[in-house]
């Protein structure tokens, strides 16, 4: 499968579970339901954070299309607690139901667990899901530009305007393109190849000394130790989104706490 045809699934997906959720809840509704994110944004969180410590945003995933379920007993609540104790800078929610095992209910064990700031992580195809994402208590959310392609700008606009902070997620060249157009603060670099799922830090040391100061790279994907956090932070990775090297250790906190270093 082709990395278009796997994004395009997905975004059929949640389409349809957009529509669903609009029937059941409108925008209006969803408005009067925002509520107060966490005290520390992630900006100046991140323009504050110790030099001795790696910005870890600790992710909490149910499951791969790859491999399938990560942790079985997962709680998101005691998991976030057990991240926010280790150090994390932020917590990233996979809510993504159809191929992640992931939902809303998931954001909001973790929004009301813990007070760092919290990521919704999801395919966003619709500005409906930034008003669902801010009325369950997300401080930021992750955009694709894979998938909203010249759109991204709009979106990071849009999700401005309702207190998310964007991180807009990029696999290659173009897309980094895409991304410094768009004003974004955030740059994710994702390592993994969606046609493959196969994961290589090159694209990290590639595509992230292009991002310029003033924008925080963040790196994503297949980093499994401190020192492959150090290898992208000498290529400018500012922070570094980590889930299933966590999620899968038979213990998240310590296994945060190692990466995050002293302090922690």
């Amino acid at each position: 499968m082709t990395t278009t045809a796997f994004l395009d699934r997905i975004a059929d997906d949640r389409r349809r579970r957009v529509e669903e959720a609009r029937a059941a809840v409108s925008v209006a509704e969803l408005h009067q339901r925002k509520i107060p994110g966490a005290t520390n944004a992630l900006y100046p969180r991140l323009q504050a954070w110790p030099s001795g410590r790696r910005a870890v945003i600790a992710e909490i995933k149910r499951r791969s299309p790859s491999k399938g379920p990560l942790r079985p007993d997962l709680a998101p609540a005691e998991l976030a607690r057990a991240y926010a104790a280790a150090g994390a800078l932020a917590i990233s929610v996979l809510t993504e139901p159809d191929h992640f095992g992931g939902s809303l209910a998931d954001l909001d064990a973790v929004r009301a667990a813990v007070s760092v700031p919290v990521l919704y992580k999801d395919f966003v195809v619709d500005p409906y899901q930034l008003w669902e994402a801010r009325a369950h208590g997300a401080d930021l959310v992750l955009l694709i530009a894979a998938l909203l392609g010249e759109a991204t700008a709009e979106y990071v606009g849009a999700a401005r305007e309702i207190g998310l902070e964007p991180l807009v997620e990029v696999h290659d060249g173009p897309e980094l393109e895409i991304a410094l157009r768009s004003g974004a603060r955030f740059v994710g670099v994702n390592n993994r190849d969606l046609k493959t799922f196969h994961t290589d830090l090159a694209v990290g040391r590639e595509l992230l000394p292009r991002i310029p100061a003033g924008i925080f790279g963040v790196a994503e994907s297949g980093m499994r130790t401190a020192a492959d956090l150090d290898d992208l932070a000498g290529s400018g990775a500012a922070a570094f989104l980590i889930g299933e090297a966590l999620v899968t250790a038979n213990d998240p906190g310590s296994a945060l706490a190692a990466m995050v270093g002293s302090g922690a």
